[in-house]
């Protein structure tokens, strides 16, 4: 029997948990007569926290409603790949066109002019133009989704700015970006693109443990079996609201026998066993050593503590509320912590508490 969670990159689980506000928006607005504003959505999260994924869902519905939908990632050659893209997507409604260029010929003492057909000088902005007002006689338009956004790359700038000139042209086109927290922060902060800063903001944190529940019970039901609710509750607990080890431990818990018995609370406990080794190696610990000493410093405080908080956290350090608040902000911005309405400090990522205290234990 085949297993229906989906722990691998950027693939689309059968029940994509906690994400229908925003699936929901974009399909209204790709159908809308009036621009939404959630057609120009900055998506924010930490690693695992499933920015590929929701993208890929709101792609797979733009192409429901009959749009174009070009992806690509934030590398060099983007703006290559996405015209590439849209014109291969696209290739269905529209037809290559030429533009005609000036030659002269001889009509009798004077010099005539006559109509040729050569390639044509044009850019990126002209060229991505001219298809949507193809794509606009056709009544659909362009999406276009950017991951793992990188604020320095000269091609990211130069996509934002052109998108910008669009929108205000009135043209049919929609822009989703994903990235890490700071990355994104970053962009935004570029004052070639300051418009980005009012772009719609999804920032992917934890997950209801309600709508985490739900999600994995469909997913196994609609698996062909059924699951026990002790091995529910020890699966959702694992998973800790969080995307990607929702489905890891969904993935491993089903592999656990090979049987279309009923999940039960001992296939539950070996694939959080499995899982969490490997949240721990792919994901904690890469997050953690990419941190700075005074980062991790901040962590090692806050994992001692009960209802942590910032001030709480500067007096146990010795430092200014000044200090701590600066490092506060840089985990924040990286998606490594959370803050609550209370000011209390949690960690966002299962597992890192524990691997923090830990190594301040060694």
């Amino acid at each position: 029997m085949e297993n229906p969670f989906t722990p691998t990159f950027g693939e689309i689980p059968p029940i994509l948990a906690g994400r229908s506000i925003i699936l929901n928006e974009l399909s209204r607005a790709y159908g809308a007569s009036r621009r939404r504003p959630c057609l120009t959505t900055a998506i924010t999260g930490a690693r695992g926290s499933g920015k590929t994924a929701l993208m890929a869902a709101a792609a797979e519905e733009a192409c429901r409603r009959g749009w174009v939908v070009a992806k690509t990632v934030a590398l060099p050659g983007m703006l290559d790949d996405i015209l590439i893209t849209a014109r291969r997507e696209s290739a269905h409604l529209v037809a290559e066109t030429s533009t005609p260029r000036l030659s002269a010929v001889e009509i009798g003492q004077f010099v005539g002019l006559e109509w040729e057909n050569p390639e044509r000088l044009s850019n990126w902005r002209n060229e991505i133009t001219l298809l949507l007002e193809q794509l606009e006689r056709c009544g659909t338009g362009l999406l276009i989704t950017v991951d793992e956004v990188q604020p320095t790359l000269p091609e990211m700038i130069q996509l934002a700015s052109v998108y910008q000139l669009l929108v205000t042209e009135g043209r049919k086109v929609a822009m989703l970006f994903a990235g890490l927290p700071h990355n994104m922060l970053s962009l935004e902060r570029d004052k070639r693109v300051s418009f980005l800063r009012r772009s719609q903001k999804m920032c992917l944190g934890r997950i209801a443990d309600f709508e985490v529940r739900e999600a994995m019970r469909k997913t196994v039901e609609e698996g062909g079996r059924q699951i026990e609710e002790e091995a529910l509750d020890l699966a959702v607990e694992a998973a800790g609201g969080f995307p990607y080890m929702m489905q890891l431990v969904g993935f491993r818990m089903w592999d656990a026998r090979d049987s279309c018995d009923p999940i039960t609370t001992d296939d539950a406990l070996e694939g959080v066993r499995i899982a969490s080794a490997e949240l721990l190696e792919g994901i904690v610990k890469v997050t953690y050593g990419g941190l700075s000493a005074g980062d991790k410093a901040f962590l090692s405080r806050m994992a001692k503590m009960e209802a942590p908080t910032s001030s709480k956290i500067a007096k146990a350090m010795g430092k200014s509320a000044s200090y701590a608040t600066q490092y506060k902000n840089r985990l924040l911005g990286q998606g490594v912590i959370e803050e609550g309405l209370d000011g209390v400090l949690r960690f966002q990522m299962p597992l890192l508490a524990d691997y923090v205290a830990g190594l301040a234990q060694d």
